[in-house]
């Protein structure tokens, strides 16, 4: 079963606050397209180390919109770039098409 962005994290960590809801999703929606830019310089680049930087700040925005398995696959392709291995580079972006469409209709 395909895994689905949601707000379940972030309306428990708010605890009914919608102001702050609608703070921090307008926080993401500004840092990830950014994030997600410098990500694929770097890998287009071919850098290791600092594309490996930028998937651990995204997986913190997998976390907060409830990819569980999502997260997990972040944090195995992080480790794979500190090997300089690139496995589990589509599945990682394949998630991040998937949250950038939902940030779009938050």
């Amino acid at each position: 079963m395909k895994e689905t962005p949601n707000l379940s994290y972030i309306t428990k960590l708010s605890n009914g606050n919608k102001v702050f809801e609608k703070n921090l999703l307008a926080i993401i929606k500004k840092e990830l397209p950014l994030e997600i830019g410098a990500y694929e310089s770097f890998v287009n680049e071919g850098d290791f180390e600092e594309t490996a930087e930028y998937v651990h700040k995204i997986n913190h925005k997998f976390k907060i919109l409830g990819l569980d398995k999502g997260h997990k696959i972040a944090e195995a392709y992080r480790l794979n770039l500190l090997e300089k291995n690139f496995l589990l580079k589509l599945d990682f972006e394949k998630i991040l098409a998937i949250l950038l469409l939902y940030i779009k209709t938050v």
